[in-house]
């Protein structure tokens, strides 16, 4: 039961949970993979190197910028973030149903490179306010780039109706379980989004 090695990007703005939400996806459905990418922000607590992310030092990224090796790459909050071509070439090849978890810049890099291939979903906050404290709770930013990531969400939530779904993640199992629909839905129509 698979989707001919289809991607299913899971964008929404910082803060939003998605993180959380595709915990709870995986655990659901395994047979779902993950499209590891690369950042040259430092890891976070909890944070493991090959799994949430590869971390490199920005010469490293640029470097492989120089070499063509990216999909897509954007600076998100003055920090490098991409995929490989190597990567999503090996999520495809897979022959499974591949996430990428993607800020909105990537999201709209990764259409413009594969159009409807792909299933996109927003993942949307309950509340604006909800999505503010989410953002003071996780203690990862500091004032400045706390600030940005306010600023840049209301920007980025403009564009939810450009996805072919939006999830509202008001419980992280519940809104796993819609996005697992959604993919089910997409194995039963033999890989067409919905």
């Amino acid at each position: 039961m698979t989707m001919g090695g289809r991607l299913i990007v899971l964008t929404g703005p910082s803060g939003v949970g998605k993180d959380t939400v595709l915990r709870e996806l995986f655990a659901l459905d395994p047979a779902l993979e993950y499209c590891v990418s690369y950042t040259t922000r430092p890891p976070r607590p909890g944070e493991i190197e090959g799994v949430s992310y590869w971390f490199v030092d920005e010469a490293t990224f640029r470097a492989m910028i120089e070499r063509d090796e990216f999909f897509e790459w954007s600076t998100v909050y003055g920090e490098l973030k991409g995929r490989t071509y190597a990567s999503v070439d090996k999520a495809v090849a897979s022959g499974k149903a591949t996430v990428i978890k993607i800020d909105v810049q990537g999201a709209t890099k990764v259409r413009e490179r594969i159009g409807d291939v792909g299933i996109y979903i927003y993942l949307l906050p309950p509340s604006m306010e909800a999505l503010q404290q989410r953002l003071v709770e996780r203690a990862t930013e500091d004032p400045t780039s706390l600030h940005a990531r306010q600023e840049l969400a209301v920007a980025e939530l403009a564009l939810k109706d450009t996805y072919d779904h939006q999830v509202v993640n008001d419980d992280a199992n519940r809104a796993a379980r819609e996005i697992d629909r959604i993919v089910n839905a997409a194995r039963a129509e033999g890989g067409a989004p919905s």
